[in-house]
């Protein structure tokens, strides 16, 4: 495992020391580690996950940016930026450095309104499409998915393989339970065989269903 890697960990957890502010997920010899930071930006709350595998920093960190207040494309616009200057900091250790200099140009990514749902698109058919990192109780996850899709009166499809994604369709609120479900529910084991909640699931797509497209039958 990178001493880098738990060098910058131990001065971000020491820098972001307030309640939900760092948050570490996953800690691997294999994988390296995972770590959630939490910012406050523009009185927006801003989740920036970030995957330093053994390799870091000649390789770059996986980010993922998530915000309930913002939209998916700036979400993903903040990503690449994040991106973007990360290549310019190699080979240096560089999350640190990230954020500071995402928190210092914060204004600049704040600038578009946040694109809210209109009425219309809340009561029709909406489509989310999700990825898991793994399953480890693959047999016992799949279960709960369609007991919880079941419930939620959701269609969908679930695609198993070196990539793990869930398909869903139905009615916004019901996909948003689904996503506190999964998150907040005991659904997968971790490496000691311990119960555990889902905390590496990211929201690829969430989007009104638009017309032409075909419905889903149920979840199977």
């Amino acid at each position: 495992m990178s001493e880098v890697a738990a060098d910058e960990m131990s001065v971000l957890s020491a820098i972001y020391c307030g309640k939900d502010e760092f948050e570490l997920l996953e800690e691997s010899a294999d994988k390296g580690f995972v770590f959630r930071v939490k910012l406050l930006v523009e009185g927006i709350p801003l989740n920036i996950i970030f995957h330093l595998s053994p390799e870091y920093p000649r390789c770059l960190p996986v980010i993922s940016v998530s915000s309930e207040d913002l939209s998916r494309h700036q979400c993903q616009s903040i990503k690449e930026s994040l991106i973007k200057k990360a290549v310019e900091l190699q080979p240096d250790p560089m999350v640190h450095e990230l954020l500071s200099w995402f928190k210092e140009n914060s204004s600049g990514f704040m600038t578009v309104a946040t694109i809210a749902p209109t009425q219309k698109d809340e009561q029709g058919t909406w489509v989310a499409l999700l990825h898991l990192d793994h399953m480890r109780a693959k047999t016992k996850y799949v279960k709960l998915i369609e007991k919880f899709t079941s419930e939620l009166d959701l269609t969908g499809r679930l695609f198993l393989g070196r990539i793990i994604l869930i398909l869903l369709q139905g009615a916004r609120e019901n996909i948003k339970e689904y996503l506190h479900l999964q998150k907040t529910a005991k659904v997968d084991v971790d490496s000691s065989g311990k119960r555990c909640k889902e905390k590496m699931m990211r929201v690829l797509c969430e989007t009104p269903l638009s017309d032409g497209l075909q419905q889903l039958r149920p979840y199977l």
